[in-house]
């Protein structure tokens, strides 16, 4: 038998990555008990600790992190296999990947206007976590994909903007701003932002993975935030939004890898374009 599985190297660089089996266990979509499990039997049969495990904390040990290193570079070494095999067959189902409620309900017509051209192919849809979308596209593991600009970093990609929207104080509904028509960032310079998973920099408050903690923080005084409008459109009850001009605008945009000239993807591309909200 192999000493390590691709499936439980997966497991083990999503824990190493989020250091957080709650958040890792989120990510793989997998029962926590499950993950805590896999990683054991690893352990066990490498006969190494990976990983330093406190009440309050999870730190990876010395061979911890040399896994780390060389797991990363395995998993995307098998996933370029795979996409080139793939590619070999062109007849793949081409892969949409999208942040979970971050479409501005753009996907529905794009997918209805790309399904009318000749050589359309079927779309599999995948949901990223908080920052990994551009990942997603440069590694392979998807043909395209909705980012917001400025926040992804679309360095190596082709986009095109299809949506341009303000962005919102998002405020409980009892904070001393949220009956303003608008306010400035300066205004919330004593404010306290959360810190998004897997993202560098950031507020000082709680880390958070989605919108759907950042609204229950918020509610309760926890955190405001500023997003684009559409990530908390509907408003949730007893949350505020607040235009927030000095913040500048958002841009939802499609984007494809800059090498990336096949004919379906392309065809999706111009599609959107055409869809462009």
């Amino acid at each position: 038998m192999d000493l390590l599985e691709v499936r439980e190297l997966r497991y083990f660089v999503t824990v190493a990555e989020e250091l957080h089996f709650g958040r890792a266990a989120g990510r793989l979509a997998v029962a926590q008990p499950a993950l805590s499990k896999t990683i054991k039997r690893i352990e066990s049969r490498l006969r190494v600790t990976l990983f330093d495990r406190t009440s309050r904390s999870v730190v990876l040990t010395p061979a911890g992190a040399a896994l780390l290193e060389h797991g990363r570079h395995a998993l995307n070494a098998m996933t370029v296999a795979v996409r080139n095999t793939q590619r070999a067959a062109d007849d793949a189902p081409l892969r949409f990947v999208i942040k979970p409620g971050g479409d501005a309900n753009l996907l529905s017509g794009i997918l209805a206007a790309y399904a009318e051209q000749p050589g359309a192919r079927r779309v599999d849809i995948l949901f990223s976590g908080a920052a990994d979308r551009t990942d997603h596209l440069r590694d392979g593991r998807a043909d395209a994909g909705l980012l917001y600009a400025p926040f992804d970093d679309l360095g190596g990609l082709v986009t095109e903007t299809l949506h341009v929207e303000d962005r919102v104080a998002v405020l409980p509904e009892s904070h001393r701003l949220a009956g303003r028509d608008s306010i400035s960032l300066g205004d919330l310079s004593n404010e306290v932002f959360p810190r998004w998973a897997g993202v560098p920099g950031g507020g000082s408050g709680p880390e958070i993975a989605d919108a759907g903690e950042l609204i229950a923080l918020v509610r309760i005084g926890r955190v405001v935030a500023v997003l684009p409008r559409s990530l908390v459109t509907p408003v949730a009850p007893g949350i505020v939004c607040v235009p927030v001009p000095d913040a500048g605008p958002s841009r939802i945009v499609i984007a494809r890898r800059n090498d990336d000239h096949r004919e379906h993807v392309t065809l999706l591309i111009a599609a959107a374009s055409r869809r462009r909200g």
